[in-house]
């Protein structure tokens, strides 16, 4: 007992007199220290005492598919920091080839008895994956806000960015350079935001032939196999739905002893972390990444207050960034 006032006391910056307080049910602790006490009780893998077992922990999961992207390590940083803000903790659940399942980290989750969860990026944003996972939260009435374009009816609020005006943006940049054969390696068939960028691509160009369409796994590999299918078909700019997969881009075009940009232009997507130290610097569109974070947290600790929040998506403008990576087309 002595040991667990310690580190309890040690974790949350208080005296083990106020943690014995909290533990006790007794008055003369403000309402965030109390919280606080309770959270680092979970976070040590305490048990709560059976009086303080009814509550909810004030841990919320944070669900990633992955952490290679940078993308996803930028998101957990900003909705980390607005967690803690509240006096929320998060507990970060990646998933990886062969572990943990997004279901199995929802079951963990349930079991310390979370007081939400946020996923950016995942099950949710594919059609043909299964979702048992969310309707167990939903008939648990846990609170839940998906990051990036779900599938509809699941019914949870979302924040996302525009891929729609994330292709546009991309596809008028290429045009401008003199680009006609503008190509898109894009991710699997039934990956939401994906479906969006070609819906938005044959809204601009009219008529795209299928053969300017590339699928890939979201990796750098995937980009550098769908890439070069592309450039085999004639493509001189090509748009990527992430920056791993411009990355492959690239790669794929100096195998083929193509300079980029003189000869393949190739655009990004998110703006992740050192996109701008590559060779050469990426041209991308940038997902505005501390905005949606942050909306997402709000959109979580309203419900967790016991606000109605409707099942809507906001969405959020991107921003092209030109950098080093597109120029004029190729004559001829």
């Amino acid at each position: 007992m002595t040991r667990r006032l310690a580190e309890v006391a040690k974790k949350v910056g208080v005296s083990e007199a106020t943690v014995s307080r909290v533990l006790n049910d007794k008055p003369g602790v403000s309402e965030a220290t109390r919280q606080a006490v309770l959270s680092a009780l979970d976070v040590l893998g305490y048990e709560r005492p059976t009086q303080l077992r009814g509550e909810r922990a004030r841990l919320v999961g944070l669900v990633l598919p992955e952490l290679q992207n940078p993308i996803f390590p930028a998101f957990a940083e900003v909705i980390g920091g607005a967690l803690a803000q509240l006096g929320l903790t998060p507990v970060l659940c990646t998933q990886t080839k062969g572990g943990v399942s997004e279901a199995d980290y929802v079951a963990l989750l349930l079991q310390q008895q979370v007081s939400g969860v946020v996923f950016a990026g995942g099950l949710f944003a594919q059609a043909d994956a299964p979702h048992d996972h969310y309707r167990l939260l939903a008939d648990r009435n846990i609170p839940v806000v998906l990051i990036n374009a779900a599938i509809e009816h699941l019914g949870f609020p979302g924040v996302s960015c525009d891929d729609a005006v994330a292709v546009e943006q991309a596809w008028r940049h290429l045009a401008s350079l003199g680009h006609e054969r503008i190509g898109l390696v894009l991710g699997p068939g039934d990956h939401v935001p994906s479906a969006r960028k070609l819906a938005a691509a044959r809204g601009i160009a009219g008529e795209l032939p299928e053969e300017r369409v590339a699928r890939a796994i979201f990796s750098i590999e995937g980009g550098h196999a769908a890439a070069s299918r592309l450039i085999d078909r004639g493509v001189t700019g090509i748009i990527c739905a992430s920056d791993p997969l411009a990355l492959g881009a690239v790669r794929a075009a100096r195998r083929k002893g193509l300079d980029v940009p003189s000869e393949i232009s190739v655009v990004g997507y998110d703006d992740s972390a050192f996109m701008n130290c590559t060779e050469p610097p990426l041209t991308t569109v940038r997902q505005p990444i501390e905005a949606m974070g942050r909306a997402a947290v709000e959109l979580l600790n309203a419900q967790i207050a016991g606000s109605a929040v409707p099942a809507e998506e906001l969405l959020f403008e991107p921003e092209l960034v030109v950098r080093g990576s597109t120029a004029q087309a190729p004559r001829g």
